[in-house]
This record gives C-alpha cells, structure tokens and sequence, in this order.
C-alpha cells in the first residue's frame, strides 16, 4: 500500500490531539477507523509511529521523523490550494486567528471586518482563549501574542504597543470613598485576572497597582471590563476598550500607565506561503491603525 495524502492528515491530527479521540473529533472519523488507519500506516512504514499509554498516543523517534515530513507535506498542499483558489490577488479559503480575548473583542472584529470586505471569499476565525494557544498543534494559523514565545520553529513580529490604565464607571466613584492616590486602593474593590489563572506574565498587574486583593476576579478580560462597566469597582483596562462603553473614565492615570506590546506569531515554514504574508500584513497594518485610533478616542 502506498502513502497518502489522507495518511499524513490522520497521522497528524493523532500526533498533535494525541488521542485516537481527539483525531476522530476533529477529522469527523471514528476513532475506530483512525486506530485501524495509523496501525496500516506503521505496517506500511514497518516502525511503531506512536507509544500507546494511559495517559494518551506520544511520538516515537520514527514518529518524530514522520512528523517532519508530514507537516511539510501539510505546508506544500496549503500553498497549492491556496494558489488555486486565488482569484484577481483576492485572499481565499479559511485563516484562524488565534488571540486573547482583549485583543479579540475590542480589535479583531473591526479589523478582519475590514479585510473580509476586501476579500470576499476569504473565511476568517477568530479563537479567543485566556490561555497560550498552541501554534504546533494547528489550534490557529497565525497568533497574536502578549509576549514573544522563545522556543519552537517561529517567527515573531512585534504589531504594536498598546496602553492599559485603572479606570471605573463614573457611577461607581460617585458612590465610594475617594480616590485619590494609588494607597486609596485599599478602600475599593479591584477588579482582575484570578491569580492562578493568568497565563502570561505581561498580564499580571497586581504588584504594579499595589492592590492586596482582587474582591471581582475572572481569567476573562470581557468579563473584567463588563464588571467594571456596571459599577464592580475600578480595574486594569485597555484604553482600546475603554470608548466601546459609555461611562468609564481612567482614574489616576498621571499616576499608573502601563504599556504592553502585542506581537504576530507565525510557523517558520508560513513565510514562504504569500497568501499568508498577505495576510499578516494586512492583519499588522489594520491593528496598528485601529490601536492609534481607540486610544485617541479614550
């Protein structure tokens, strides 16, 4: 029996969901056949591909071997479609967007808007996780990042800076004791990430604003600023979220202003792919322009 292309997909959903389970999820195949497909697949190769255990399917040294070539395989057929699928220097097809989901609420939608109007057969994605989303498992094309990763065959791009300041609802410091140093503080409820739970270290503000306690915590920048919006008390907010609400001033921010950077995570081997540089650029241009303008608006 001869490899086929059908081999490589199933091999690698395996590889990365590390489950005949997950590799049936994703592909819409019964995990029964994917197990019959890979064990075809090492009689074929006459070497075990995965080491099968409790805990899940791990790559062998052959398998790593494999991997390689199969995401190779993966990259060459992507830029096949995508190159058939052009039509006029339209951008085509599906693009995932991997984000957190400040970025992915307040800037995205606008910004992907704007290319899909100029793309009419392109799909876009947008998966909006607190969380590092992982670029070797294929959870996303392309990703923005509150820090740049510094392991894996990646590229990075530092997008743009961007701003965060404490801010509250007017109706709330109307209805609470002053506040009129960073040591007020205490006499008011902070609104944050819960602790455990903040994936990047570019995210953890609470030493920096010198707050004891977070009374209002959710591993959700969504959920923060919509606390905030309805008089929860005073957080950390993006200035580009802050004009998508109505009553939300910054509050102290000749004395705390912090600036943090967002950057474009990309595989290695994607810089060869011009549809994808394509939308890179488009997606860092439209980014940049929308931060410039929320922040002038805050």
């Amino acid at each position: 029996m001869d490899m086929q292309w059908d081999d490589m997909k199933i091999f690698l959903a395996v590889a990365r969901e590390e489950s005949l389970s997950g590799a049936g999820r994703i592909l819409k195949v019964d995990p029964a056949t994917v197990g019959r497909r890979i064990a075809r697949l090492e009689e074929v190769l006459g070497a075990p591909l995965f080491a099968k255990s409790p805990q899940g399917y791990a790559l062998t040294d052959a398998g790593q071997r494999l991997m390689t070539h199969a995401e190779g395989a993966e990259q060459s057929m992507g830029a096949a479609m995508a190159e058939m699928q052009g039509q006029a220097g339209e951008l085509s097809g599906t693009i995932r967007i991997g984000a957190p989901d400040g970025c992915a609420n307040y800037l995205l939608p606008q910004v992907c808007n704007r290319i899909v109007r100029a793309n009419p057969d392109l799909n876009v994605q947008i998966v909006a996780l607190p969380r590092v989303i992982n670029l070797s498992r294929r959870e996303a094309d392309l990703v923005i990042g509150v820090s740049p990763p510094t392991a894996g065959r990646l590229t990075v791009q530092k997008i743009t800076d961007y701003k965060l300041h404490l801010a509250a609802s007017r109706w709330y410091l109307k209805n609470s004791p002053p506040l009129t140093s960073l040591d007020d503080l205490r006499h008011h409820r902070v609104v944050g990430y819960i602790p455990d739970m903040i994936f990047d270290k570019e995210l953890d503000y609470l030493a920096e604003i010198g707050a004891e306690r977070v009374a209002l915590a959710s591993n959700s920048v969504s959920v923060q600023f919509n606390w905030v919006r309805q008089g929860g008390g005073v957080g950390m907010v993006h200035d580009f979220a802050i004009p998508s609400a109505k009553g939300i001033i910054k509050v102290l921010p000749h004395e705390l202003s912090l600036t943090r950077s967002f950057y474009l995570i990309r595989h290695a081997d994607d810089r060869r792919l011009e549809r994808m540089n394509r939308f890179a650029e488009a997606l860092s241009e439209g980014l940049r322009a929308e931060v410039q303008k929320l922040e002038g608006l805050a």
